[in-house]
Formats: structure tokens, C-alpha cells, sequence
């Protein structure tokens, strides 16, 4: 059992230092903008093209990588993701910057994947929920202390340094990666022929469609909650920092909540908590303009949606039991693939003219859409190898 916590201990500091990676930009976008001499909207590219390598490239990469035996795998992914950070600290000119992030997107879904397949194996399926929302708990701290720390770096000694202090963070979870994951070998000769027929599997397929929709009715409105907040709910602009840290506490609820439903009841989780998502946005939609309302919407919002992270995830594993890790790289990239999308339709009704709360309608229609698919596994789907209506 001490393994197996220190295990996950390791996971979850490689997870925090990745997610990191991802959020601590958002703060320093203006700073290297000023200072390499490009708009802040050409800055923006740095996240785009974070988020469209994790979705298109992890994949990819696990796919070539089955064959590597995991620890080797987790190590080398963190050199390759501390080169990146490196690589950017140095960067003279954006051109470089945006090959650095590039190349340190690479790994995201590959470590995610694989980190969460060591997990498991080490606590066993009974506790995969609980295994997975340890780990996914690195996002969360990321969230709530990886950007503001890493913007507070930025800004403090120049934004070289926050790629230089992820460059550390990444160290020291390399580090602990080989001394608490234990060795295993790859999955096997037939691996990968393996990982890509679980892919076919009509519950992935549900799973990953439901992990889009989910987070395009979190993304859509969440991408630009602070107009939300400033807007309709009246907050001051300084203000928009301590709620999205609201956001972030009530997310590690939320993740805690969600391994432990993932374990007892697989797939009347996600539906419990995809309704639950609905109509939490529905409420807000409704509150929004209610300062106190707002906030603690901010935060119960936060709960039920990252409650939703291990409960898919492990969904995922388990519909491809046999095979897990492309379809979990799959899932991951499925996560970045709606973060984008949310993104993009809320920009898009925005700059059409439409109130900030339309976006948050729009995420209701989404999360509603997303418990809708969920039908499909109920009218038969496998779950677990059986066809187990009482599961859901």
C-alpha cells in the first residue's frame, strides 16, 4: 500500500508540472509579446498550438511508443517536456517559443495516458477511480497554484523564468518517477494492433464523444468567464483571479467525488453528473447577474465538472481493458479537442453580438446533448465485458 501511495505521489507531480505548463503561459502572454516584439493575439498561438498538438500528436505518440517499457517511457516523456521548457526560456524569437510548447505538447496525452495505466496497475481495478482521480488531481493543483505561481514568476523576474521553474518542477518529477514507479514491461507484441481495435469499441466511442460535449459545455462558457463575471455579474477585474481559484478548490472536490462515484456506480456517474452539470449552468445562466449567486455558481460549477475527469477516464479504461492506453490518450486528446471547441463556438458568438450568458446556454444544450449520448450505452452497451443495464 506505501508503494502504491508513493507511486501515485510521483504521478500526480508529473501531472501538476504538465498542467502547469499548459495554464502558466495564459499570464505571461502580454510579457512575451512585449518583449519578442508580436501582438498579443499572435502570443495566442502559443496555446492553440499547445492544445492542437495534444489532440492531434498524443495520440500518435502512444500509438509508436507501445512497445517501450513504461518506467523508461514516463522518464524519457519528462526529458523530452523539460527540453521544451528549456528550449523556450532560451528562445530568441517566437518562431522558437512555439516550436518549444510543440514539442513539450507532444508527451501530454502519451504521460497522461500511460501515468494513468501505471496507476491502476498498481492499486488494482476496484480502485481504478480512485486511482485515476489521484493522478488527475496534478490538473487541479495546476490549476489553483501552477498558473497564478507561475504568472506571479513571470511577472516577478521576467517570463523566461516561469519556463526555467517548470524546467525544475519537471526535474524533480523525473526524479521521483524513478524512484517510486515501479518497472514494467511494454504491453506486448500484438500491442498495438491491440490498442487500435479497442478504439473500435462502440463504448470508446460514446465515451470520447461524451468527454467532447462535456467540455464544450464547460469550455464555452469557462474560456471567457472572466466577461461573465465582469459583465453580468458585476465583479471588479480583481476580483476574476479569486474566483477562478474558487473554481480550482472546488475542482479538487470535485475530483475526489468523481473517482470514488466512478468506482461504485460507472456510467450512472456520468449521467448523474452530466445532469447535474446542466443544471448547474442552468441555474447560473439564471443567478448570473447576483454577484454572491455568481460566485458560489463559480464553485459548485467547479465540483461538478471536474467531478466528471475520473469518472470518464475511467470509463475509458475500462471499456478497453484489455488495451487501455491509446484509447486513454485518445480520451485526453478528446478533453483538449473540447476545451478548443468551447472555446471557438463561445469567440464566435461573441463576436457576433450576442450577451456573454447566451455562451452559457449554449453549455447547457452541450451538457445535455453529452447525457442524451450516454442513452446509447444503456440500450446495450458493454460495460465491463457484459451487458449490465444495473451498472448504470
Amino acid at each position: 500500500m506505501r508503494s502504491s501511495r508513493w507511486t501515485l505521489a510521483a504521478l500526480l507531480v508529473c501531472v501538476f508540472a504538465i498542467g502547469s505548463a499548459e495554464y502558466a503561459v495564459l499570464g505571461v502572454l502580454p510579457d512575451i509579446a512585449g518583449d519578442l516584439r508580436v501582438s498579443v493575439g499572435t502570443t495566442g498561438l502559443l496555446v492553440t498550438g499547445y492544445a492542437l498538438t495534444v489532440a492531434v500528436g498524443g495520440p500518435v505518440v502512444t500509438a509508436l511508443t507501445t512497445r517501450v517499457p513504461r518506467k523508461a517511457l514516463l522518464i524519457g516523456m519528462i526529458g523530452v517536456f523539460t527540453a521544451g521548457n528549456v528550449l523556450a526560456a532560451l528562445a530568441g524569437a517566437f518562431g522558437l517559443v512555439l516550436v518549444a510548447r510543440v514539442l513539450a505538447a507532444l508527451v501530454h496525452s502519451t504521460f497522461f495516458a500511460v501515468g494513468l495505466v501505471q496507476a491502476v496497475s498498481v492499486v488494482g481495478a476496484e480502485r481504478r477511480g480512485w486511482a485515476i482521480a489521484v493522478v488527475s488531481a496534478g490538473l487541479n493543483l495546476a490549476t489553483v497554484l501552477g498558473a497564478p505561481v507561475g504568472t506571479f514568476i513571470g511577472h516577478a523576474f521576467g517570463w523566461r523564468a516561469a519556463f526555467w521553474a517548470l524546467a525544475a518542477v519537471s526535474l524533480v518529477a523525473a526524479g521521483l518517477v524513478g524512484v517510486a514507479v515501479p518497472r514494467s514491461s511494454a504491453v506486448g507484441p500484438q500491442s498495438v494492433r491491440a490498442e487500435i481495435r479497442a478504439l473500435a469499441s462502440r463504448e470508446v466511442v460514446v465515451v470520447v464523444a461524451v468527454t467532447v460535449l462535456a467540455q464544450i459545455a464547460l469550455f464555452t462558457p469557462y474560456t471567457y468567464i472572466a466577461t461573465i463575471l465582469t459583465e453580468v455579474s458585476g465583479f471588479a477585474a480583481g476580483a476574476v483571479g479569486w474566483l477562478l481559484m474558487a473554481f480550482g478548490v472546488g475542482g479538487l472536490v470535485g475530483n475526489v467525488i468523481g473517482g470514488r462515484l466512478a468506482d461504485r456506480w460507472p456510467w450512472g456517474s456520468i449521467r448523474g453528473l452530466l445532469a447535474g452539470m446542466a443544471a448547474v449552468l442552468g441555474v447560473f445562466a439564471v443567478v448570473a447577474p447576483h454577484a454572491g449567486a455568481a460566485a458560489a455558481g463559480v464553485l459548485v460549477l467547479g465540483v461538478v465538472s471536474c467531478a466528471l475527469i475520473p469518472a470518464l477516464q475511467a470509463r475509458a479504461f475500462a471499456a478497453a481493458a484489455a488495451a487501455p492506453t491509446l484509447t486513454v490518450a485518445v480520451n485526453t486528446s478528446a478533453f483538449n479537442l473540447g476545451n478548443a471547441g468551447g472555446a471557438w463556438i463561445g469567440g464566435r458568438v461573441l463576436d457576433g453580438g450576442a450577451a456573454p450568458n447566451w455562451l452559457i446556454g449554449i453549455g447547457v444544450l452541450a451538457a445535455v446533448a453529452a447525457w442524451a449520448m450516454t442513452a446509447a450505452v444503456r440500450r446495450g452497451a458493454v460495460v465491463e465485458g457484459r451487458t449490465d443495464v444495473a451498472v448504470l
